[in-house]
C-alpha cells in the first residue's frame, strides 16, 4: 500500500496562523471541560463527600481498569442552556476487566441528579451506542428524578406540569431499550448509589444485574411522601426502599455492598464472569504509528472553511503508518476513497475535496458498495458544502447521481464513522453518512460547521424569496430593513452552525483536539468491532 506524501508547509505564514486559531479554540475547549468536570461546583461536591459519597468520575475511574482510556460522549451538553454544561450526565465507552462497556450515570452534585432534556438525550445515545455495538451495558443510578425547570429556569406550575406529561410520555422508553438489550443478550448492569424511585426505580427492576449500597440505595415506586398521600401510610424509608430490605426481602437487589468501593469492586466482578467475546474480527494490519506527526493536524484548517485544504493531509496524520490505497484518484477528484487501517483495523475512507458532484457521488456510490462486499467499516471526513447546484449540473443529473450516493449511505450495514474536520451542509452532511443516517460514531472538530446551508446563502435566500414576494404584491422593496434583517439572520446562522453549538445539543458524540483523532477513531473502531461487520449486497432501486 502506498504512503501517502505530505505537502503541508508547516513553515508557512498560513499554517502558523492556522495552528495558533486552533489552540485558541482548544484553549477554550479546556475550559468547558473544567467547567463540566466541576459538576455542581465545590459546595455541592463537599456535601457529597460529607455523606460519603463519591463524585460520578471518581466512581468510574474506580470502576475502570487501570491506566485504560475513557471515551466520553457529548461532555459539553447544555452549553449556552439553563442547565450545568456536561448537563448533570456522564456518558462514555471504557474497559472493565478487559471487557469494552457503556457506562453512564447521572452526576447527584448537579440538581441531585435530576433528569432533564439533555441528559435523557445522552442517556438515550448510550442506549443506542450499547445496542448498536453490542456492548455490555452498566449504569450508575442516582436521580431525584425530572428537573421541571425547563430551559427559563423558573418555577411555572403549569409549565412544570406540561413537561412532567412529556416526560413521562417520553421516559418509558429508557425501560424498553433497557429490556431490549438483555433480550438482545447484552448484559445490563446497575449500580444503585443513592435515590431511585418513582420511574427510576425501573432501572433497576429491569437490568439483568443489581447491586445495591447499605444505608444508600433507595429505590421504590413511590418514596413515603406518596405512599402517605396514596394509602395513608406512614412509611419508613428504610423499610420502604433500603438496600438491605431489597437484598433479603423483596429479591429486587442481587448483590449488597457495604460502601461505594465496596459495589464497584462488585461490578467488577460481575463485568469479569460475563465472559464477553467480540463478534467481529480483530485487527488484521500493522498498527505503526503515521509518519507524519500528528501535531502538524493543528495547522491544516482554516478558521475560514471557505479556505481549501486536501483532506489526504488529515488522513496522513492518522492511517497506520500514513498508508492508503486510493480508489479512482483521477475520476471525481472532489471526494477522496481508498483503503487503509487505524490501530491495525482495515477501514474505507470517503473525505471531501470539495462539493460532491455528478462523477464524485458516482465514485462514491461504488465505493460504499465496494466496502460492504468485503465487510470494512468506513470513516467518512466531512468538509462539505453539499451537493453542486446549478442549470448545467442538474442537466448532468446531479439530483439522481447524488440521491444514488445517498441510498448507498442508507442501505449500507458495515459500521459508519463520520468525523466533521470543516463544513457539513445541506444533503452533503446525508451523501457523507451524517448522524440521521445510523452512524455508529459521530465526531466534530473545533473548526466544523453544520447546518442547512452556509449563513451567506441562508440570508441571501431569505433576501430573494422576500424580493420576489413583495414583486407579487406591486409593494415596495425596502432595502434597509432587509439589510437589517439579513444581517440579524446571517449571525445566528453562523452562531448556530458552530460545531460548539451542535455538540452541545447532543447533535454528535462530542468535539475532539484533532491530535486526539486517531485515538478516538480506534477506540470507536474496536467498539464496532464487539458486534459482528457485515455488509450487505441489497440497496434500494436507484436510476442508471
Amino acid at each position: 500500500m502506498a504512503v501517502l506524501e505530505s505537502r503541508l508547509d508547516v513553515r508557512s505564514d498560513a499554517y502558523r496562523e492556522n495552528r495558533e486559531r486552533m489552540l485558541e479554540a482548544l484553549a477554550r475547549l479546556d475550559e468547558l471541560y473544567g467547567e463540566a468536570a466541576r459538576g455542581g461546583g465545590e459546595e455541592a461536591m463537599a456535601r457529597l463527600r460529607s455523606r460519603e459519597k463519591m463524585p460520578l468520575r471518581e466512581r468510574i475511574s474506580l470502576v475502570l481498569d487501570r491506566d485504560s482510556p475513557f471515551l466520553e460522549i457529548s461532555p459539553l451538553a447544555a452549553w449556552r442552556s439553563n442547565y450545568a454544561v456536561g448537563s448533570g450526565f456522564i456518558a462514555g465507552i471504557g474497559v472493565i476487566e478487559n471487557t469494552e462497556c457503556v457506562i453512564l450515570g447521572h452526576d447527584p452534585s448537579v440538581r441531585a441528579g435530576a433528569f432533564n432534556q439533555f441528559n435523557s438525550k445522552k442517556l438515550m445515545r448510550g442506549l443506542e451506542i450499547a445496542r448498536q455495538n453490542r456492548l455490555p451495558y452498566v449504569q450508575f443510578v442516582e436521580s431525584a428524578g425530572a428537573d421541571l425547570r425547563g430551559e427559563g429556569g423558573r418555577s411555572d406550575p403549569e409549565a412544570s406540569i406540561r413537561r412532567e406529561i412529556t416526560h413521562f410520555a417520553e421516559s418509558g422508553r429508557l425501560f424498553y431499550e433497557i429490556t431490549e438489550l438483555s433480550k438482545l443478550r447484552i448484559p445490563t448492569i446497575s449500580v444503585v448509589f443513592g435515590a431511585s424511585t418513582a420511574g427510576g426505580a425501573y432501572q433497576p427492576g429491569m437490568s439483568d444485574y443489581n447491586i445495591f449500597i447499605k444505608g444508600q440505595s433507595r429505590v421504590a415506586l413511590g418514596g413515603p411522601p406518596l405512599v402517605k398521600m396514596a394509602t395513608g401510610e406512614d412509611a419508613d424509608y428504610e423499610d420502604l426502599a433500603g438496600a438491605d430490605m431489597h437484598a433479603r426481602v423483596s429479591g429486587l437487589g442481587d448483590y449488597l455492598a457495604q460502601d461505594e468501593l465496596d459495589g464497584i469492586r462488585m461490578c467488577r466482578e460481575v463485568v469479569a464472569h460475563l465472559n464477553w467475546r467480540k463478534q467481529g474480527p480483530g485487527p488484521s494490519m500493522p498498527a505503526d504509528d503515521p509518519i507524519y506527526d500528528p501535531e502538524e493536524l493543528l495547522g491544516i484548517v482554516n478558521e475560514n472553511l471557505r479556505v481549501p485544504f486536501d483532506m489526504r493531509e488529515v488522513l496522513a496524520r492518522v492511517a497506520d503508518g500514513s498508508r492508503f490505497e486510493e480508489f479512482k484518484p483521477l475520476y471525481g477528484p472532489t471526494l477522496v476513497t481508498g483503503w487503509t487501517s487505524i490501530s491495525g483495523y482495515p477501514i474505507g475512507v470517503l473525505g471531501n475535496n470539495g462539493p460532491l458532484m455528478s462523477e464524485s457521488s458516482e465514485k462514491g456510490s461504488q465505493f460504499i458498495q465496494l466496502c460492504n462486499q468485503i465487510d470494512v467499516p468506513m470513516l467518512f471526513l466531512h468538509n462539505i458544502t453539499g451537493f453542486i447546484v446549478g442549470t448545467d449540473f442538474e442537466h448532468q443529473g446531479i439530483t439522481k447521481h447524488g440521491s444514488k450516493m445517498i441510498n448507498a449511505v442508507a442501505n449500507s450495514t458495515v459500521p459508519h464513522i463520520s468525523i466533521i474536520v470543516g463544513a457539513s451542509y445541506g444533503a452533503g452532511n446525508y451523501g457523507m453518512s451524517g448522524r440521521a443516517y445510523e452512524t455508529r460514531f459521530s465526531y466534530t472538530w473545533p473548526t466544523a460547521k453544520i447546518a442547512v446551508m452556509g449563513p451567506k446563502q441562508m440570508a441571501g435566500v431569505m433576501t430573494i424569496v422576500q424580493r420576489a414576494a413583495a414583486e407579487r404584491r406591486g409593494l415596495d422593496f425596502d432595502e434597509a430593513a432587509n439589510d437589517r434583517r439579513a444581517e440579524t439572520a446571517e449571525f445566528w446562522a453562523e452562531e448556530r452552525s458552530k460545531g460548539l453549538y451542535a455538540t452541545s445539543r447532543v447533535a454528535d458524540d462530542g468535539m475532539i483536539d484533532p491530535r486526539d483523532m486517531r485515538t478516538v477513531a480506534a477506540i470507536s473502531l474496536s467498539a464496532c468491532h464487539n458486534n459482528k461487520v457485515e455488509g450487505t449486497k441489497e440497496f434500494g432501486t436507484w436510476r442508471m
